[in-house]
């Protein structure tokens, strides 16, 4: 097996010629070692200047060891290094391996800056192992398709220049030039899938077939180019399905494709909006329970980061909602009012309040559906069902509303309307600003 040749690094990346920042994705593992190296070693025909990242996950005893390995490696190559320390949150039914991987990329995103490259170490043995757990697991095309070589990440592109280079010959770059690296104990452990296959399925597999880490990626290749046809097609269709409000899906226009096509469509849509894609069982539901649902009902089909819903023919992908404020009652002296959890402030546009509200204060409270409104030009009451329908406003958005009360009456509905008295005496409700809340820019609030 001969040596991985770093001039092969130089070729990967010629055609990101107008790249900012080229950041390493640095382990301190095997791979990621040869891949710093190599970078180091070529700094100067790189298109840009040379960082490395490492992203210490916090799950092993020895981890603040990895990272000064990885701090020591750095100032030996005299490559600037950027340490981050996760604090991981699995919940309930949760893959670690998921969790972690996500943290971990998170901040990546939030290191890169436009035009910046994150270079990963993934190499041909990754790539058979990824290709051969997508089939385990029943993927469809985009899943074969395994890793690619460049995405989009954040506000940069992420990279991964070694997908051709099989394991064997970065081991043998490494000991060659006397390169150190850190072994986690983590990658033996057989209970994971991929060191299952890694160490034990694999291994009788390429003693019949010596090259099957190479036509396993070759199969990547093709089936990644298969899918990005379906993307080039389930695009242009995407451009004329866009509902009535931002990012979201016309459900009439959804049913009219065939269901092989929608489903292209709407996996297209939800990557784009950045969600993990649904499962094959979580999609089925999103077509026979959302899609065919009646126009008046409120289906939700939910999975990890992403609630599917529907509203007036509209389909929305969103991050799921926060907890209901119910039964909270907030006091408002102040002109600004701090909203619970993310549901952003309130803000008083002027600064004249009648005498008694400025003495004693306004209330806010959520999910109270009983008081009603005459919102200003109307000659009666409407209740608030009747105001939120009028503005379109989805019912799993309503509990959501800040109800402004001076003592009993209710004089604004946050985002919607003021609320005008009935008696000429009385003062008219103050101009109420919501902003910061996540549905800011939706529509469905001024």
């Amino acid at each position: 097996m001969s040596a991985y040749d770093p001039e092969g690094l130089v070729s990967a990346l010629a055609p990101f010629h107008d790249a900012g920042r080229i950041w390493i994705a640095f382990s301190g593992g095997l791979d990621s070692t040869c891949l710093l190296h190599a970078a180091a070693a070529m700094r100067e025909r790189l298109p840009g200047p040379l960082r490395a990242i490492h992203v210490d996950h916090g799950l092993h005893p020895s981890s603040g060891d990895w990272a000064k390995h990885c701090r020591t490696a750095c100032e030996t190559l005299a490559v600037a290094l950027v340490s981050r320390r996760l604090r991981l949150k699995v919940g309930p039914g949760e893959s670690l391996e998921a969790v972690a991987r996500d943290a971990r990329y998170g901040a990546f995103r939030a290191l890169l800056e436009p035009g910046d490259l994150l270079l990963t170490a993934h190499n041909q043995d990754d790539q058979a192992e990824t290709l051969l757990l997508a089939l385990i697991r029943g993927s469809g095309v985009h899943g074969l398709a395994a890793m690619p070589f460049a995405a989009e990440l954040g506000l940069g592109r992420l990279v991964r220049p070694l997908l051709e280079v099989p394991r064997a010959a970065l081991e043998h770059y490494a000991r060659a030039r006397g390169l150190t690296w850190v072994d986690d104990p983590g990658n033996d452990t057989l209970a994971l899938d991929r060191n299952y296959l890694r160490h034990r399925v694999l291994p009788l597999i390429r003693g019949r077939w010596p090259a099957v880490s190479a036509t396993l990626s070759r199969s990547a290749s093709h089936c990644a180019e298969a899918a990005a046809v379906m993307d080039q097609a389930a695009g242009k269709i995407l451009q004329g399905l866009g509902g009535g409000r931002p990012d979201t899906l016309s459900i009439p226009g959804l049913l009219l494709l065939d269901t092989p096509l929608r489903k292209s469509v709407l996996r297209l849509w939800l990557r784009r909006l950045g969600f993990s894609l649904p499962d094959t069982a979580h999609l089925k539901r999103i077509l026979n329970e959302v899609l065919s649902a009646r126009p008046d009902a409120a289906p939700l089909v939910a999975w990890r980061g992403c609630e599917i819903r529907r509203y007036r023919g509209y389909l929305f992908a969103l991050k799921p909602l926060p907890p209901v404020p119910t039964g909270q009652e907030l006091s408002w002296s102040a002109k600004v009012l701090e909203l619970p959890g993310p549901l952003g402030t309130l803000n008083l546009a002027h600064e004249q309040r009648p005498e008694t509200t400025a003495q004693r204060g306004l209330s806010v409270r959520f999910g109270v559906t009983m008081p009603s409104c005459r919102p200003p030009g109307s000659d009666h009451n409407r209740s608030l069902k009747k105001l939120f329908q009028e503005r379109g406003v989805p019912a799993w958005l309503r509990p959501y509303v800040p109800l402004v009360f001076d003592g009993g009456r209710l004089i604004a509905v946050a985002g919607v309307c003021r609320c005008v008295p009935q008696c000429a005496g009385e003062p008219a409700g103050p101009d109420v600003r919501w902003t910061g809340h996540p549905w800011e820019g939706w529509g469905f609030f001024c």
